[in-house]
């Protein structure tokens, strides 16, 4: 069921499918809640899917104030607490892990588990925050299309690309009038945010890393050694897959996730 509610920062538009254990995915950058579709239509036949738009993407409104990867964990805060959900497995791509584990790390109480969908813990390396600088420079220049269709390619595998252009074409598509203003707040938010590999040696509860090894944002290299630091972890694998598992490969990517909150409900 479609749902909006009002927030101290705005409206934020979720999904609430389904009945039983709480999961809530936390989409990435430049995406909305849609691109969970698949996931969360399989997931909702075993448990409550909370799928929201994060606040300036989809149809959720951004906040006047700063974003700040916190301050996007503090609105999935408040949304449990009006939904009177106390504890809620995450599972977050990319981004989307970025705001999971500030959440854990405020709020683990509220975390019965967790998962990595193409994501780190790693803080942006030099290199990387030069990157998000450009990119913020080319958003203000030209808008958001131009980057969209010149960024979205290099987020799946080249198998996708060369096979499936009609995937990669659609997504292109869907995301072209993103607001320019919530692109260069997510990446600034991004750029700032600390390491948090703590979050992970820390927590007591499972966690899920799901790896593209054909991922050029979250390498497989960078995605295994964080992968070793939780005292409970399950590494799955998507052989085929870049940046974008739910898309490339979203029949095993939804296996995964099903059969990790099936043994959480089962703990």
């Amino acid at each position: 069921m479609d749902k909006t509610i009002g927030l101290s920062g705005g409206d934020l538009f979720y999904q609430d499918l389904g009945v039983g254990t709480p999961v809530m995915l936390v989409h990435g950058f430049a995406e909305d809640g849609a691109i969970w579709d698949e996931v969360a239509k399989g997931l909702s036949t075993m448990c409550r899917v909370l799928v929201p738009d994060l606040p300036g993407s989809g149809r959720s409104t951004l906040s006047a104030s700063a974003v700040t990867i916190e301050s996007l964990a503090g609105v999935l805060k408040e949304l449990l607490d009006c939904l009177e959900i106390d504890q809620c497995v995450f599972i977050g791509h990319s981004m989307g892990g970025y705001i999971t584990l500030a959440f854990v790390e405020k709020y683990p109480e509220r975390v019965r588990a967790f998962g990595f969908f193409h994501s780190t813990a790693f803080a942006d390396s030099e290199e990387k925050k030069a990157g998000r600088h450009k990119s913020i420079e080319f958003i203000r220049a030209h808008g958001a299309a131009p980057y969209i269709r010149q960024s979205t390619p290099n987020l799946f595998a080249a198998a996708t690309r060369e096979k499936r252009p009609g995937l990669i074409e659609e997504m292109i598509q869907r995301y072209s009038a993103f607001p320019a203003t919530s692109l260069t707040a997510y990446l600034h938010a991004m750029m700032m945010r600390p390491e948090r590999l703590a979050v992970l040696e820390n927590f007591p509860r499972p966690i899920l890393f799901i790896i593209g090894e054909q991922d050029q944002v979250v390498p497989l290299d960078v995605a295994l050694k964080q992968a070793h630091l939780p005292r409970i972890a399950e590494v799955q694998l998507l052989a085929d897959a870049g940046h974008m598992g739910m898309l490339e490969d979203a029949e095993d990517g939804s296996r995964m996730i099903q059969q990790f909150v099936n043994f959480i409900s089962l703990s």
